[in-house]
């Protein structure tokens, strides 16, 4: 079934309301919420929704607290999440690093002690929508065994990157599993089977049941030992910069809080003019289109290039949600 996008957002805006979190900050996060549904993240729209808000109702996420700037150097600075809400936490870092590129030419938050930011990619478009290249990444508590192990020691570290575009931004979001944890419990629930092997099930096998992937706790890294070796340096990269927990750290806790991320925004059209960069861009995505796909029913399509049809066919039609999950929220309160 379809709703508004209004009524989602609303709907969302409300359940927040009745645990006491009523503020602007609380109607970003049901604006956050009901645009990753929109765009077809459904992962992280409607079916986190219910997380989201016991974390809320069990005080593991504060929502009065506000993050903090504690260092800075030059182009470079760390904030403390104070373990508020991560969107709103997410929303405000990204928002410091576009204007330190203002100021520098580029701009890098590091963020610790903060929450699940849900949706990696609406930051990076955050970015983008203001004009800026935006890159951000988090780590995770341990969720996939390195190549060459079966024991779980490194996070799936999601990372998004959002390229400026008129015509709709280039936007990469991955975990660094070949499927997050959100798609297997997304397919799962809807009984569906993965186009190709996510992970390993219990018996050590290669397979396409996302069920067996999360039963097994063994995701496939993206790349087999490349993705390995990524999620690591990305875990690493954002301890360091941040001054944060490290995947290691974490994976010691009863759950996963207190995450490490980074924010970069890049003022691309500071070095070379919004008109250049435009002509680029769409140089490389024209000749991308050019690309003869395998199945002649099917496009070869760029990084977002399937979210922003998902988002207007949303918008036209009303936004797509699974009819259970619509019905618990209704209930919510």
């Amino acid at each position: 079934m379809r709703v508004p996008f209004e009524i989602l957002r609303d709907e969302f805006y409300r359940v927040l309301a009745s645990v006491g979190f009523a503020d602007e900050r609380a109607m970003l996060c049901a604006r956050l919420f009901a645009e990753n549904q929109r765009d077809g993240v459904y992962s992280h729209g409607l079916n986190r929704f219910p997380g989201f808000v016991a974390g809320l109702k069990s005080k593991q996420i504060n929502f009065q607290a506000q993050p903090e700037k504690i260092e800075s150097f030059g182009a470079l600075e760390r904030w403390d999440g104070k373990m508020g809400v991560g969107l709103v936490n997410a929303y405000v870092c990204m928002q410091r690093a576009t204007e330190l590129a203002e100021a520098h030419g580029i701009g890098c938050v590091g963020l610790s002690n903060t929450n699940h930011w849900m949706r990696g990619g609406a930051y990076a478009l955050q970015a983008a929508e203001a004009g800026y290249i935006g890159i951000c990444w988090t780590n995770t508590t341990r969720l996939m065994p390195p190549w060459g192990s079966a024991e779980k020691k490194i996070g799936n570290n999601p990372m998004a990157i959002a390229v400026p575009r008129k015509e709709g931004h280039i936007l990469l979001d991955m975990a660094m599993s070949q499927y997050s944890n959100g798609k297997l419990e997304v397919l799962q629930l809807q009984g569906k089977a993965l186009p190709l092997p996510g992970g390993y099930d219990t018996k050590g096998e290669l397979t396409v049941d996302p069920g067996d992937i999360l039963d097994s706790k063994r995701a496939l890294p993206i790349g087999y030992w490349k993705g390995s070796g990524l999620a690591l340096v990305l875990d690493t990269m954002a301890s360091i910069i941040s001054g944060g927990q490290a995947t290691h750290e974490i994976g010691k806790q009863n759950s996963e809080y207190a995450v490490s991320q980074v924010y970069i925004a890049i003022n691309a059209t500071g070095l070379m003019g919004q008109a250049i960069l435009d002509e680029t861009v769409a140089a490389i995505i024209d000749d991308f289109h050019t690309a003869a796909p395998l199945d002649e029913n099917e496009s070869v399509r760029y990084p977002g290039e399937g979210m922003l049809k998902t988002r207007q066919e949303s918008l036209e039609k009303g936004v797509l949600v699974d009819e259970t999950q619509w019905q618990a929220l209704l209930e919510m309160h």
